[in-house]
Order: structure tokens, then sequence, then C-alpha cells
């Protein structure tokens, strides 16, 4: 709607333009005088004309004083004639200069057609802007069921990924590569009868590098790389996800060999029959649209269709049977060898220090997704640039896993002295347990700065990535959540709710071992069976598949391993008094403990296991710790 009225004002505009210049045209000679014939005539006797222009019937008089005079001789009459009809001296007369112009098309199309053919070329003009409006609508209209898929092609070079652009998945690419070798030379499989993959899957948490390694292969094989999201296809109007779908399709197969990429397909390939609407359903018909046109690839069709999905659960069986995605390749969260290549990749473009060591950021980030990893570069970079120097250096990556973990600093939150004093407590307790227990974590740093929601907090890492979890481990954990708890109670003899998020996370601790992982002593058994609400998207509801008898016994298992847990802590606490108060009266003072200084604190009592080896301190000599800085 702006853009009509802007348009209309723009014609309104040149309208006035025109109007203003044709005026201008038509009263250049308002100082002009109009004589008659016998005037004219007169002043020719008298001498005083200069000379003459005669244009069809229009005279223009120039006098000898340099002015100009109008007037108009008999139609169908000579000049000559009328001049000696009205007696005018023969002496005279040829005295003055008389210069006959033919009045041509130009007199004609300025006097005559001009002033009739501007307000019919402004009504016109308008006319053709309105109806380019109504043409661009049609045309939105029209291309409503057309793919917005976003195209790279093979010669946009910046935009261009390769599997070196890609750290860690080492098997996921070997899979890829043979995907890659059937889009770069399809007649090396052809001439042994093989047929090309229609689809590959490719599944995995948020964040491991689904997409990147998608663009990687369309990169590796130099071919067109059609992208969409698998939301893009659902339209409120049914029949339009169907259309969009045939659309990117044709697209496609103009473009081969080339590769389409739908991300997140979980949302238009759910299981069929579990949505509201039924078989009319708009999200069906695109689902079935993508299976048709699947199964429609003739076997010379050099398209492969590339998947993304963290939800394999929900997706509808046709969509996951040979023939439509023949393979499904699985990307993990990366190892610590990944997660120190990842960060090299993403390290590319900033500045590092000497001082800083992959190795040790990638043995505190276990867990972190390829996308935390480049979030982990990125803030260090920012932290840097806050503290005005011209490198990243390690303090700034061991912060920037806090930002990312937990949340920025909020050095506004001031605590109470008593406040403080119960929260020094609180984390000793937490990293005493954790420290003394064989099976818990490493403690690396215990800090009372507020992060995020947090009002301290004890950071505990593994010294290796674990795939397999004992059940005193679990224990071990689950004490540990406790051990600010059970310190609160033992020192203050008050309890605050600075343990609740404790509490949370060792209830279900002790509920997982009792109803998953069957550690409990009810045996190898798994209570309550979990369903998705498919139409909704997330799992809403449990299935009770046990009896009230059982309810009561799950119930007693989850109260006796809470009980373990807080009596555990509660004897560590006890028996290494003088270490807990050495720990809070330290945090107390600087607010921030790192390993290598909190291992001094507690030398006596810390497994050699957990001691860090020579050369593995935590925070060079040279760098302040994050409390100074």
């Amino acid at each position: 709607m702006s853009k009509f009225f802007r348009n209309l004002l723009i014609i309104f505009a040149i309208f006035i333009v025109v109007a203003a210049a044709f005026s201008f045209f038509r009263t250049s000679d308002k100082n002009t005088q109009a004589i008659s014939i016998s005037q004219l005539t007169q002043e020719i006797n008298d001498g005083k004309v200069d000379r003459i222009e005669v244009s069809d019937n229009s005279l223009n008089v120039f006098l000898k004083d340099n002015s100009k005079q109008t007037s108009t001789k008999e139609k169908e009459v000579a000049f000559s004639e009328s001049l000696k009809n009205y007696g005018v001296d023969p002496n005279k007369l040829k005295e003055t200069k008389i210069d006959i112009k033919s009045g041509g098309s130009s007199s004609f199309i300025t006097s005559t057609l001009l002033p009739l053919l501007l307000p019919v070329l402004a009504i016109g003009l308008f006319i053709w802007f309105l109806m380019r409006q109504v043409q661009g609508s049609n045309n939105r209209a029209m291309s409503f069921g057309q793919s917005s898929a976003k195209v790279m092609e093979t010669s946009d070079r910046r935009k261009r990924v390769t599997f070196a652009d890609v750290a860690g998945v080492k098997e996921a690419k070997e899979e890829l590569k043979e995907i890659v070798e059937f889009l770069r030379f399809p007649q090396k499989f052809f001439s042994l009868g093989a047929r090309i993959p229609k689809g590959v899957l490719l599944l995995g948490p948020p964040g491991v590098g689904k997409t990147i390694m998608a663009r990687a292969v369309a990169g590796e094989a130099n071919v067109p790389f059609f992208h969409i999201s698998g939301s893009e296809f659902v339209e409120m109007f049914v029949g339009v996800g169907a259309s969009r779908v045939r659309d990117l399709f044709k697209r496609a197969k103009r473009s081969a060999p080339c590769i389409i990429f739908i991300d997140e397909i979980d949302a238009v390939g759910r299981q069929r029959g579990a949505g509201l609407g039924g078989s009319h359903d708009e999200r069906e018909q695109t689902l079935n649209q993508i299976l048709v046109e699947m199964d429609g690839f003739e076997n010379e069709t050099n398209v492969i269709v590339i998947a993304a999905t963290n939800r394999p659960d929900v997706l509808d069986p046709a969509l996951m049977r040979p023939g439509r995605f023949d393979r499904q390749v699985i990307l993990d969260p990366p190892d610590i060898n990944d997660r120190e290549a990842i960060m090299k990749v993403h390290a590319k473009g900033k500045p590092l220090a000497k001082n800083v060591n992959m190795r040790q950021i990638a043995e505190r980030t276990p867990g972190f997704s390829g996308a935390d990893l480049a979030n982990l570069m990125n803030e260090a970079a920012i932290l840097a640039a806050r503290r005005n120097v011209k490198e990243v250096e390690q303090i700034d990556l061991y912060q920037a896993i806090e930002k990312v973990m937990l949340g920025p600093e909020r050095k506004s939150h001031l605590m109470s002295k008593k406040e403080k004093e119960i929260a020094a407590w609180h984390e000793a307790g937490h990293a005493l347990v954790a420290t003394v227990l064989p099976h818990a974590d490493p403690v690396h740093k215990v800090s009372i700065v507020s992060r995020g929601r947090a009002a301290g907090y004890t950071m505990k890492l593994p010294a290796e990535d674990k795939n397999l979890h004992s059940k005193s481990e679990f224990l071990a954990d689950m004490a540990v959540s406790l051990g600010g708890y059970a310190t609160e109670k033992t020192i203050f003899n008050e309890l605050t709710t600075g343990a609740s998020n404790d509490l949370k996370v060792a209830t279900n601790l002790a509920r997982q071992l009792v109803t998953r992982y069957g550690m409990s002593d009810l045996g190898p058994m798994t209570f309550g069976e979990s369903h998705d609400m498919i139409f909704l998207g997330r799992e809403i509801s449990e299935q009770k598949n046990y009896s009230e008898k059982i309810a009561a016994r799950i119930d007693d298992e989850i109260a006796a391993f809470i009980d373990l847990g807080y009596k555990t802590a509660l004897e560590v606490i006890k028996k290494y008094h003088k270490e807990l108060k050495t720990i809070a009266d330290k945090l107390i003072e600087v607010e921030t403990i790192e390993r290598e200084e909190f291992q001094k604190l507690v030398a006596d009592i810390i497994p050699k296991e957990k001691m860090l080896q020579p050369g593995q301190a935590d925070l060079p000599s040279n760098l302040p710790s994050p409390a100074v800085a």
C-alpha cells in the first residue's frame, strides 16, 4: 500500500512539472502587443517596422526600436495583397524585410496537439502505474506456490565450504565422501550397475555441524546447493507445501547434478495420522509429495537429497525406508581431540597469544558441541577486545568457557556479608566432597561470584571423555550435589533457598537410577514409558506401566539414594572440617579459587589421581587470575 501511494505521488509530481513547463511555454510572449493589420500598415508607412515574419496566418512584427508585436493576416489572402488593400506605401514596403516561414509540424504540435496530448499522456501514465501494481500482486499470488529455497551456485567461491573447514566427525566424513564420488563421477558406479543413493539423513544433537557438513558435501563435489528449512514448506493454505515441493525438485532436476538440503525435516516429516486434521492436513500432504518426488527420481537423475534432524524418533517410517533416505549418518558430539581441532578452525582470523593452549581448553569443555565451541572462540575475542589488548589470551578463553556455561558475571549483584559467608561455605562443601570421593570428577574452579542465576558455582570436569557411567559415579555426583545442603545444615543449623537447584538435580538423578538405569534393588527393570504427542512436538506424557505397589517401592528407592548421598556428604564434611573451613575462608577473601591454588589448600587429602600433573597448571604464571582480572 505504501508503494502504491509513493508511485501516485511520483505521477502527480511529474504532472505538475509538465503543466508548469507547458504554462511557461504558453505564456513566454506575455509582454508582446497584438495589433491590427491597419495599425501594421500605418507603422510600415511611418518607417517604424524593421522586418516581418509570416508563419501561416500569424505575423511577428519586429520594430526598429527592438520591440515586438503580433498580428494576424486574412485567411486565404496573400500577405502582400492584404497590405495593398490597406493602402501601404510600396516604397516603404520595399524597405521592410519580410520572411516567409512555413508552419511545419512543430508549430502544429505545440499549438494544437500538445495541449491535447499532455493530459492524455498523464492519465495514461497514471493508469499504467496502477496496472503495474495489480500485475505485481498477481505475480506474488502466482509465485505463492513456488519454492523459496536459497541456492548456492558453484561460482560463489566466498560461501564455499569443504571438508577442510569441518573438524572432527571423521566417520561421518568418510561416509559422505562416497556421496561426493557419486556426484562427481556417476559413470564409475553406473558401469557396475550401482544405483546412486537418493537421500542421506544426518542425525545428531543441535550444534554438531549437520548444516555445515551438508554444505561441505556440495563444496567438495562442486555442485549447486539448494538450502531450505522444513518449516518453509508448510503454509495455512492446503496444497501450497506440496506445490513448493514440486517446484523445488523441478528446479533441482534442471540444475543436476546438485544437492537439495532440507534442514529440520521433522517439521514436515512427522508420522502421518497422528496430527490434527487427518488426511487433509497440510503437513501430511507436503510429506506425501516429498515421498512421491523421491520415489520418482530416475536412476540417471544426479540429484541427492540431504536432510537433517535431531528428532529421528518422530519421523514417518515411509521417509526412513531404503529408496528414499538410503543412508543415515550420525554426527556425535566432539571428543577432546575433535574439540581441539574445531577450536583451531574457529581461531582462524583471531590473533592468539603464544601462551594459548588449546588442549587445556579442550579438557575444560566436555559436552560442548561445535556451535558451542564457535561461540566460545567468539566470546573470547570479545572479552579480549573489551580489555583493549591486541591478542586473545588464555585468560580470555577460560572466562569465555564460564560465560558460555553459566552466563556473564553479575558484578552488580552484591551480597551482604552474611549471604557471602553462606555462599562460601556452601560452595566449599561441594568442592570438598568432590575432592574426597574417588569417583567424583576433579574440581577445576570454585567461585562465589554470581554468574547467570547462580550465586556461586563449583566447576568440576572429568579427566577424560566418558561414554559409559557407573553407579559409583552417579552416587558420587549425588553426594557432591548434596554437599552444599549438608554444609549449610551443619555449620549454620539453618537451610536457605540456595540449595534448591542442588536438590532438584539430586532427585532427578536418583529417579533415573531407579526407573531408567536399573541400578536399584528393584532389579534390572525400567519403569514408565514416555510417549510423544506428535502434533505438539514434545514429550508431554508418560504412561505408568507399573502398579501402585511398585510406585511406592520406587519412591522408597529414590529416598534411599538421596539419604545415602546426604549421609556420605555429611560424613565427609564432619571428617574434614578443617579443610572445609580453609576453603570457605579463602573464598570469602578472594571469591574465586582456581584448580592449582585449590589443590594446594587440600593437598593433604586429595587423591593422587586427581592431582595436577607437572606442566598441567590451568593458568600460566604470567596471567592474572580471573578474580583479579
